[in-house]
């Protein structure tokens, strides 16, 4: 016990750093993930080659080399941005290739006559699939979308090998200080349970509330 509270404030800031990691990447990747099932469902074939491009290459890469890329990559071309967030550009850019496919898949489940209807009530295609397609489409892929941004929780451990505050790097910190590794670790892993029991008991709501009952 006396690893948590000897060094709580590390353990604090751990916590915190990695929720503040999942929070803005998880709405970075909801956002892309949106719009890149939209692109693959629009009419445009350009549109279509570009979100399909965009998740086969992200859904492909391992994470790890993702977070090389944007990390040392984009300073190349004069982005200097803080390392939390790059983090989340490479986190929420990955998510939202596996959030898109979840959309994608919600999208095959309504029916085609939906959005017939709507165009022909004069609504334009972002009309039709913003106000009557995604919202049911929504509806049927809550439980897999909870699953991605839990496991984007997970995720944001990688976060800690660039420098990032985050919970999974404390174990450095409390290993020079020569505390028991094991102690740590499982501290630190009572914090990700805390997070992602937090995001699961979300999307349980939402998912009584607005889901499709089966």
């Amino acid at each position: 016990m006396n690893v948590l509270t000897d060094n709580f404030p590390t353990f604090r800031d751990g916590f915190l750093g990695t929720v503040e990691l999942t929070v803005y990447a998880s709405v970075l990747a909801l956002v892309l993930g949106f719009l890149m099932a939209s692109f693959r469902v629009a009419p445009v074939g350009s549109l279509r080659v570009f979100g399909t491009v965009w998740v086969t290459v992200l859904r492909n890469t391992p994470l790890t080399l993702l977070f090389f890329a944007v990390l040392l990559g984009l300073p190349r071309f004069g982005l200097v941005l803080p390392f939390n967030v790059f983090a989340v550009l490479a986190l929420g850019c990955y998510t939202s290739a596996f959030i898109c496919e979840a959309l994608r898949s919600g999208i095959n489940t309504v029916p085609r006559g939906q959005g017939e209807a709507a165009r022909s009530l004069g609504m334009s295609f972002g009309q039709s699939l913003g106000l009557v397609v995604l919202p049911q489409a929504f509806r049927s892929v809550i439980p897999p979308v909870g699953s991605t941004l839990i496991a984007l929780a997970k995720n944001s451990a990688i976060a800690g090998a660039f420098s990032v505050t985050e919970l999974l790097g404390t174990y450095r910190t409390l290993s020079e200080l020569g505390y028991n590794i094991v102690w740590t670790f499982i501290w630190i892993a009572v914090g990700y349970l805390i997070i992602t029991l937090a995001i699961s008991a979300l999307f349980n709501v939402l998912e009584r509330k607005w889901g499709v009952a089966r």
